[in-house]
């Protein structure tokens, strides 16, 4: 027997068993940590629906249209039509805002900026993302909104045959516009961060094939970086357009609380769901806690559709570029 020979040192049966001992385990715990999300996604939504029934069945479908908010009143009147249009019309113009100055930041970091200088902007642009959110608030509130009213006054005397950039009663500050921009601000981070990796994701091949071909940067960058990413950005957009949703604290201190539908977004006042629910829980009575549970339920529902709208977005876009139906 030389040194070399296989026999000298025989495959022993008992690792086997252990790997394959060790597979088992992993298969389990996998399967039970997917089942224990389910369990808690289920849980929440039936804890929401059973404490929101009785304040269902007391205003039934006025729930929907009705814009004040009084349930522990002697006659309750509320409803979530007020607070529904500021939480949708506030997050889409935070994405709105947003959405650029990411993917435009992104792009810039790792297309354009030696690796260097983009690693270290990346790190700086993540560190928003671990600001709390009643900073924001309190950044808000005390610097930033007085600092837009000039901003506000240019864009109704400029654009304001446009009714959304029109204020009827030229009193501005704290309105819509002031907390969609602290959204903005809040969610570009995420954006910019699922962005850049994204991007990194491109191959390289795709971008040296179109700079082979004479393309310029920018070329490159729209016919191989952007159609490649198209499915990653969608999916960064509506985890943005999910943390505008839900954001509370923030918006509560920088909207001035009015219960309004009204598309005049430099006017001052508005509310959202999580905002009134962070205002009002800690004085409501029960009747008040049940309707704002349901406004909780209303709120969940909402960002269940946005997140099933993205996913099935990104898996048609994925399907797009695999060239299948």
């Amino acid at each position: 027997m030389t040194a070399t020979d296989p026999t000298e040192f025989p495959v022993k049966p008992a690792r086997r068993h252990v790997g394959r001992r060790g597979d088992v385990i992993f298969r389990w715990v996998a399967q039970l940590s997917g089942v224990l999300i389910l369990a808690l996604i289920v849980a929440i939504t039936a804890f929401l629906v059973g404490r929101a029934v009785p304040a269902f069945r007391r205003t039934g479908f006025g729930f929907f249209t009705e814009r004040t908010w009084s349930p522990d009143a002697a006659h309750p009147r509320f409803g979530i039509e007020a607070l529904a249009f500021g939480t949708v019309v506030s997050s889409i113009c935070a994405l709105v805002m947003a959405v650029p100055v990411a993917l435009g930041s992104a792009l810039f970091l790792t297309e354009v900026a030696p690796p260097r200088v983009g690693r270290l902007t990346g790190y700086l642009i993540d560190l928003l993302a671990a600001v709390p959110s009643v900073v924001y608030g309190l950044w808000g509130i005390f610097y930033l909104v007085p600092r837009l009213k000039p901003v506000e006054r240019s864009l109704d005397g400029t654009f304001g045959f446009i009714p959304i950039l029109h204020s009827r009663d030229s009193a501005y500050g704290r309105s819509l516009f002031d907390a969609s921009v602290v959204l903005a601000i809040m969610i570009l981070p995420i954006i910019a961060a699922i962005a850049r990796e994204v991007f990194r994701q491109v191959p390289v091949e795709d971008r040296e094939a179109a700079m082979a071909l004479g393309a310029t940067r920018w070329e490159t960058i729209r016919l191989s970086v952007l159609p490649y990413s198209r499915g990653g950005i969608v999916g960064a957009m509506m985890l943005g357009l999910g943390r505008a949703l839900g954001e509370t604290i923030a918006v509560a201190l920088v909207l001035l609380s009015v219960f309004k539908v009204d598309f005049h977004i430099l006017e001052r006042g508005g509310n959202t769901i999580a905002a009134n629910i962070a205002t009002k829980f800690g004085d409501a009575g029960a009747r008040g806690r049940e309707a704002l549970i349901a406004s909780g339920l209303v709120l969940f529902a909402i960002t269940l559709v946005v997140n099933v709208i993205a996913r099935g977005v990104v898996y048609r876009t994925g399907l797009a570029a695999e060239g299948r139906p």
